[in-house]
């Protein structure tokens, strides 16, 4: 049978299927590839209850006459059982089975070994069903392994179906993109959120890149928060803010004795702390080679030797690690192992700086601005509308972290002066102080000045490509040609 990596990536190929049809053939045909069952039957609708529902469904290995009688089965004997119960039915023979040696179609067709998962987090939209085991003329039921793997297809896969048989265009919209936490309104902020959505229950390893201070730490957050991991520890590891002698330490543990600093109990090092859980290493291109070498072995064997130990440790983790650094570069200067690199990439997820989300910008402020205030028990109400001008029009190279900074301080500086609003003065004190330097800038200069810069940064961010940038944008390719020639935008 393949390797469990090979599922992991056919699942993540899944998740992203585009059409319900899609999702129903390539479902079949990997439950076909990874389990020993002789027929495979899975089935998609968009609602059980309806008077006339659309179904989507595919087989394996049944003719169009044994398909029929499966999809006759859906309102009674073992199916409905599974979608009634929203829970899996396992049984080695339904014929000797108390549950369903009664029904009709149990009988008529002589049903033995059946494995039946209902598909759906809060309601059943369908099934993966398989019947019978190649290579095993005696009723054998499926291994336990089998049945895990089955049920974590169908946890996969759920929140897609979901999205795509939801009848409401705007409901499926929020459910895609609906993240506790985590603002965003830009069409390329909630395309991060909806990856994550979907990567989040299959149990593969996560890669975050991005810009500095674009809030890849709360992704990593979120990203536990909805994966099954949820109920065990989420343990972030900042690599960049450990000294070289330390990290081993700080990630394996050691045992006693390993070095002069080390109690007598030992160490626990933050792989243990995070046993069951999500282990977050930030800044991970910091690791050094040696580091890198010992990670390597946790993600490929998921052991790792404590520092002084002699004795393999098993770790059940996922890993998520984030970056804002180049590894490709870093890669070719040999900075950074390629094994460990195409490791951490099974899935990558590129979080945009907040010049290529500059609609998130205003939500975003109102958000920090809301929380400091909250934090500090403050009575500042809100932002006036001239300091979310301001703010728009403001460039912010430390991208979302430095917002947050900048909104905690207007919110301080509002309180000492008794205010309940914040105005432009508290978001840019420095500005207020020099504000008979020189003319203001009218607001139309300051809307074009912004326009430029912004259109510019997502013309960087996919490397000139207009057909990408416009897409991000959300205008016509023509319309963006338009910019590019108004704003007399080069490639620098």
């Amino acid at each position: 049978m393949p390797m469990t990596g090979d599922f992991d990536r056919a699942l993540i190929e899944l998740v992203t299927s585009d059409a319900p049809e899609t999702l129903v053939e390539q479902t079949a045909a990997l439950l076909a590839k990874w389990t020993e069952a002789r027929e495979v039957f899975v089935e998609l609708t968009t609602s059980l209850d309806a008077d006339e529902p659309t179904r989507f469904w595919a087989a394996e290995g049944c003719d169009p006459v044994r398909v029929d009688a499966i999809r006759v089965a859906i309102s009674r004997g073992i199916i409905a059982e599974a979608l009634a119960t929203g829970k899996a039915v396992v049984t080695a023979s339904a014929m000797a089975d108390p549950r369903f040696e009664e029904r009709g179609s149990v009988r008529e067709h002589g049903i033995e070994v059946v494995l039946c998962v209902p598909v759906g987090r809060t309601e059943p939209l369908g099934v993966l069903y398989l019947q019978g085991r190649r290579g095993h003329e005696a009723p054998v039921p499926f291994a336990p392994e089998v049945v895990a793997r089955v049920e974590r297809l169908a946890r996969a896969i759920a929140p897609t179906a979901e999205l795509m048989l939801r009848r409401d265009p705007q409901e499926a919209d929020l459910a895609a993109h609906a993240v506790p936490g985590v603002v965003a309104r830009s069409g390329v902020m909630r395309e991060v959120l909806a990856r994550l959505r979907l990567v989040a229950p299959i149990d593969v390893h996560v890669l975050l890149t991005g810009p500095s201070g674009t809030g890849k730490t709360l992704l990593a957050n979120a990203l536990h928060a909805l994966s099954e991991r949820r109920a065990q520890p989420f343990v972030n590891v900042n690599c960049a803010a450990l000294p070289e002698a330390l990290l081993e330490n700080e990630l394996f543990g050691a045992e006693p004795g390993a070095h002069s600093a080390v109690p007598r109990q030992g160490v626990r090092g933050k792989v243990e702390a995070a046993e069951g859980g999500t282990l977050f290493l930030d800044e991970v291109a910091e690791l050094t080679l040696a580091s890198q070498a010992k990670l390597l072995q946790l993600l490929q064997e998921r052991t790792y030797y404590p520092l002084g130990g002699s004795t393999k440790r098993r770790a059940d983790v996922r890993i998520v690690a984030a970056t804002n650094a180049d590894l490709e570069a870093a890669l070719a200067e040999r900075r950074f192992r390629e094994d460990l690199y195409y490791r951490l990439r099974v899935f990558e997820v590129r979080v945009p700086s907040l010049a290529e989300r500059a609609i998130d910008v205003a939500p975003l402020a109102r958000h920090f601005c809301r929380a400091a205030a909250q934090r500090h028990g403050l009575a500042v109400q809100r932002l006036s509308p001239g300091a979310i001008r301001a703010i728009q029009t403001a460039e912010w190279p430390g991208n979302a972290r430095e917002l947050e900074n900048r909104m905690e301080s207007a919110v301080l500086h509002a309180h000492l002066r008794r205010a309940a609003v914040v105005e432009v003065r508290d978001v840019f004190p420095e500005a207020a102080d020099g504000a008979n330097d020189g003319p203001i800038e009218t607001l139309q200069e300051a809307t074009r000045r912004f326009q430029a810069r912004h259109v510019l940064g997502a013309l960087e961010s996919t490397d000139w490509n207009v057909a990408e940038a416009a897409r991000r944008l959300d205008v016509a390719r023509s319309h963006l040609y338009t910019l590019i020639r108004t704003h007399d935008l080069k490639r620098r």
